[in-house]
């Protein structure tokens, strides 16, 4: 049996950012992902935006490691090329009704120590964005948005300079908690078995699966994992904002908001459809719901705009009708096994926090020592 000391599955941003943490700390590092590359779940299926930070409460993981989180990918951005847009956010209300929700996230991010939020009466947001319509909005100057393909490929290619290997098609199948660690099953092209001291399970939608097949785990130290299927359209045309819009958000989600690629193409979405299965399929019919939602700040949508574009999965530790809940790190005290951390429902913000994640899941492991 092969021995390893620290073993990452999966190689979405969070896995691929806290093994570049473990391997630039000296450590021996294995990622272990199912597929035949990495990022192919939520980590490619999203806004790819870089949040702020204003919507979580105060004392949440997601509220501490958002803004500190959007500061670190920015200054890695800078550092390794990695193509990006510091381009701004604008949350509206489109009418007086909205007002006090809108109030109350200004009010959200002051607590969470978000910089750079501006409140601007419906004429001052109409002057940056002419085509828009509402009667006030907060100006978020530090939300924009960023490959998220090159960021994590610069993860992976840090990760690998100081000596983590990556081995595709290498689906954890079960485990047992054993002496010295613990001992994964490991499927695919070459299945082998692996005792490793440390095991992060990193696997997003797979993450509930993965720790249930590790023999030691009580079932009931994992917490049921929801499926948030969130479908995108692509607007055909010119886009007609120059920044992301956002409504106020909605339960479950932030609504239908405008987002753009690096290329300026706009795209609407996510909305929130509840799944049993990981299906990636958009149904075209979906988009009949998103022009009067889209209507509301943006009364020029023409008919027809809207074609899909693609669908991602948020793997969320709430169901429908339940209010949010927070990124969950589960060690040995959750669960009992030593050795094993299991990280749930790491949803949004994920891709914002992933530098500022690696970092305290690693420092939690007590694996950070050799950071100089």
């Amino acid at each position: 049996m092969e021995r390893i000391e620290c073993v990452v599955i999966g190689a979405g941003v969070v896995g691929l950012a806290l093994a570049r943490e473990l391997a630039m700390a000296g450590r021996e590092v294995i990622i272990l992902e199912s597929e035949d590359r990495f990022g192919t779940g939520t980590s490619s299926r999203n806004s790819e935006v870089v949040h702020a930070g204003m919507y979580y409460a105060a004392g949440t993981l997601k509220a501490s490691l958002c803004p500190e989180g959007n500061r670190s990918l920015y200054d890695y951005c800078r550092a390794r090329g990695i193509a990006h847009n510091r381009c701004g956010k604008l949350i509206v209300a489109a009418s007086p009704a909205q007002l006090d929700a809108l109030r109350k996230i200004q009010a959200q991010a002051a607590a969470n120590g978000v910089p750079e939020m501006e409140w601007l009466e419906g004429e001052q947001a109409v002057a940056l964005e002419p085509r828009l319509h509402c009667v006030a909005a907060l100006f978020s100057h530090s939300t924009g948005i960023v490959d998220s393909h090159g960021l994590m490929q610069a993860l992976l290619q840090d990760a690998e300079d100081h000596g983590a290997a990556i081995v595709f098609r290498s689906p954890v199948t079960g485990g047992a908690a054993a002496e010295g660690g613990v001992e994964l099953e490991v499927g695919g092209d070459e299945p082998m078995h692996i005792l490793a001291g440390h095991v992060f399970n990193c696997a997003g939608l797979q993450a509930r699966e993965v720790a249930c097949a590790i023999r030691g785990v009580p079932a009931q130290a994992i917490p049921p994992l929801y499926y948030a299927k969130g479908n995108y359209y692509s607007l055909s045309g010119a886009a007609p904002f120059s920044r992301l819009v956002y409504p106020v958000p909605e339960a479950a989600g932030l609504g239908v908001h405008l987002t753009l690629d690096l290329g300026g193409q706009a795209r609407f979405g996510p909305d929130v459809e509840w799944v049993d299965t990981i299906n990636y399929d958009v149904d075209p019919a979906r988009a009949d719901g998103f022009y009067a939602a889209i209507r509301r700040y943006w009364p020029g949508l023409p008919d027809g705009s809207l074609q899909p574009a693609y669908a991602g999965i948020r793997p969320k530790l709430q169901g429908p009708g339940d209010s949010a809940k927070d990124f969950l790190i589960q060690g040995e005290a959750g669960h009992g096994v030593k050795g094993l951390w299991n990280l749930l429902g790491i949803e949004s913000p994920g891709l914002t926090a992933c530098l500022t994640l690696a970092r305290l899941v690693a420092a939690q492991a007590g694996l950070r020592q050799q950071v100089g």
